[in-house]
């Protein structure tokens, strides 16, 4: 188990909800907290490094950029070009993210890309570039429409709860 002090746990609280939209995030944190911005910046670092933050990312709400219709796609490629097929497609940017899975006794597909559209003529005209860039070692494809909005949250602390 990982301890956290005092200042850690008032640090993930501070950024559970996400950094505030202003130029110097970190800095507008550090005046919150007492710390400073290199403070904040070394201990969310060590967070992450401890196993306590996976990530700081971006987490984009699609809905409200207009982008309605968005869908996983699915992959089945051979493995033995997997990866390097992976990073192609996640290199493209319109997805938003991209990885890959084993494979599942009832499920083929290996490789996983999130693509975002206004609609989904605009979604399959994606997959399609993805499909003639992955070419031959494509053995299969289909895509997961999303139906609703999932609540994204990251790390959130309970009182009397440690990680």
């Amino acid at each position: 188990m990982t301890r956290l002090d005092d200042t850690d746990r008032r640090l993930i609280a501070a950024t559970q909800a996400g950094l505030p939209l202003v130029q110097a995030p970190y800095a507008c944190i550090a005046a919150d907290l007492g710390l400073t911005e290199a403070q904040v910046i070394d201990r969310l670092s060590q967070l992450q490094a401890r196993g306590v933050i996976r990530r700081i990312a971006l987490a984009p709400n699609h809905y409200a950029l207009g982008m309605t219709a968005n869908g996983m796609s699915v992959w089945d490629v051979e493995d033995k070009v997997a990866g390097t097929l992976g990073e192609m497609i996640g290199a493209l940017d319109f997805v938003s993210h991209c990885y890959l899975r084993p494979r599942a006794p009832v499920w083929r597909y290996n490789l996983f890309a999130m693509l975002h559209g206004k609609s989904r003529t605009e979604v399959e005209d994606k997959r399609t570039r993805i499909r003639a860039l992955l070419g031959p070692a494509c053995l299969a494809d289909d895509i997961l429409y999303s139906t609703r909005i999932l609540k994204k949250t990251g790390l959130r602390l309970r009182d009397g709860q440690e990680r």
